[in-house]
């Protein structure tokens, strides 16, 4: 077992300034996923941005794991990569591509607010995590407050479409391919997992890329592309390098919750790139956020039978 290895099999029970500041980096990356969604939706379908985003990273993925000769996973494993990759690879990327079609990018972000709680539920289920009750309150506040900072940008809350129920779905499907990858990350390593993942649902992924481009071949600007290969090199790929390593380091529902500045940063990308407008209010509830992250990060976590 390697250093890296130990490190991250130490499961501290202290939140670790290096898993925070590692899934800051994922969250910096993933913050842009939103806005270029959205910008590439206006070129391309949605079907072959959702899928040929997963295909471009599996590319990368294999090309890293043949060049560093790593040992393939074992039976179990290949199980849980496919739940990750069912969450990450193919749920959430899918379900967002749909979504906003229609739904701004702001607006997603609204509901994307919502995926540290759920992250941190699913560790509490999957992981054997107890955060405390101040936890619970902290993450639940940065929830509410991502929410209603979103739907401010937006006039209010309106009535539920069929883009707020891809984004929920998105949102459960992230938050289990997030919490079984930092698990599974604690065995495989950081970028392994995302990378087996990726090439576990590499056919599948190539397959639904082949059937769009014959449904819808693919006619986009040089900025519609360039949207499309941040989102299968960085969002898909990279970003998940440094998330999953701060997840693995942990404690994971901690470490999640640094995930509520992402509307933040998402609603800024999306006023800066696709010219949505940030009011008042919105600043306002980013700094909320921003809060009660903060909060809920510094919340002890505790464990069964501690």
């Amino acid at each position: 077992m390697n250093r890296q290895s130990s490190v991250i099999l130490s499961h501290p029970k202290v939140l670790s300034a290096s898993g925070l500041w590692w899934g800051l980096l994922g969250v910096a990356a993933f913050s842009f996923t939103l806005p270029f969604t959205r910008m590439a939706v206006d070129g391309l379908s949605p079907l072959f941005i959702g899928a040929g985003r997963a295909v471009v990273a599996a590319v990368c993925a294999a090309a890293v794991l043949l060049v560093t000769r790593q040992a393939w996973p074992s039976g179990t494993q290949w199980l849980r990569l496919a739940v990750v990759g069912g969450g990450v690879v193919a749920g959430f990327p899918l379900l967002t591509s749909f979504a906003l079609q229609t739904a701004e990018a702001g607006h997603g972000a609204m509901v994307i607010g919502l995926l540290p709680a759920a992250t941190a539920a699913m560790a509490v289920i999957r992981g054997r995590e107890r955060p405390t009750r101040s936890f619970w309150l902290f993450a639940l506040l940065g929830a509410m407050a991502a929410v209603l900072f979103a739907s401010l940008q937006h006039g209010g809350a309106g009535q539920l479409r069929w883009a707020d129920l891809l984004l929920f779905a998105a949102v459960i499907a992230g938050a289990v391919g997030y919490a079984e990858g930092g698990l599974l990350a604690r065995e495989l390593g950081a970028w392994q997992t995302v990378s087996w993942a990726l090439v576990l649902f590499s056919p599948l992924m190539l397959g639904l890329t082949v059937f769009s481009v014959t449904q819808e071949p693919p006619v986009a600007t040089p900025v519609h592309w360039a949207a499309f290969a941040y989102l299968g090199v960085v969002s898909m790929f990279l970003g998940f390098f440094a998330w999953y390593r701060g997840l693995a380091i942990g404690p994971m529902a901690q470490v999640s919750q640094v995930q509520l500045v992402q509307p933040v940063l998402t609603l800024l990308w999306a006023a800066l790139l696709l010219g949505e407008h940030i009011t008042v209010p919105t600043i306002l509830g980013g700094a909320a956020v921003i809060m009660c992250a903060g909060l809920a990060v510094r919340a002890r976590l505790t464990r069964k039978g501690s």
